[in-house]
């Protein structure tokens, strides 16, 4: 069974990945926080395996979570998500320590398979890991979506909330809701859960 701690300012994100990552079998998600510094705290007690980490978080960031996680617990894996294919950034996660480097719009698969990488002993930063995919899934029905819907999916997979995106987009947030509303039927997903699961984890352009 392979331990999982997971780091992001947005808790709406950290659910959705919870969401996409806990019906699988032999990876558990053992903690989740919004900052780096009580990430470390929550490693000092439960000792991941691999740790999916923000890289821009409030009180102590993702290069220092890396760099603090390398000297104190050598055997814990970093990998860094971010939703910036910045090749600094990723230079930099790699010297301090970060084992792999994904973006946030990747696929399940692809996350899943870079867990099993690193806690393998392998790294992740080939490529095809640090390119947006920009690919739709017709099969998704994720064509039947307006402008504004998509719009609205790209920030769900940004972790933002509905009053966050309400505020992004200078709309009420029952307005916001709508559109949630919308987008499931269209999609044909029940509830905010799946709505979250399909933004993470669908092939999208916008």
């Amino acid at each position: 069974m392979i331990r999982l701690a997971i780091a992001d300012d947005h808790q709406s994100l950290v659910d959705g990945i919870k969401l996409i990552i806990e019906p699988i079998e032999d990876i558990e998600v053992v903690a989740t926080a919004n900052n780096g510094k009580d990430l470390i705290e929550l490693v000092k007690l439960k000792k991941p395996d691999v740790i999916l980490t923000d890289i821009k978080m409030p009180l102590m960031d993702g290069y220092e979570v890396a760099e603090q996680v390398k000297s104190a617990w050598p055997k814990i894996k970093v990998i860094a998500f971010s939703m910036f294919d910045d090749q600094h950034a990723i230079n930099k996660m790699k010297t301090a320590g970060a084992k792999a480097y994904l973006l946030k719009n990747s696929p399940l698969e692809t996350i899943k398979n870079v867990i099993y990488k690193v806690h393998e002993g392998e790294s992740y930063f080939e490529e095809q890991s640090i390119k947006p995919i920009k690919r739709v899934s017709k099969e998704m029905n994720f064509t039947k979506l307006t402008k504004t819907e998509r719009e609205i999916l790209e920030l769900i997979a940004q972790g933002k909330s509905t009053r966050e995106i309400a505020e992004i987009r200078g709309s009420a947030e029952s307005t916001v809701d709508k559109h949630r509303k919308n987008m499931m039927r269209k999609l044909n997903l029940n509830g905010k859960g799946e709505l979250v699961k399909y933004a993470y984890g669908v092939r999208y352009e916008l």
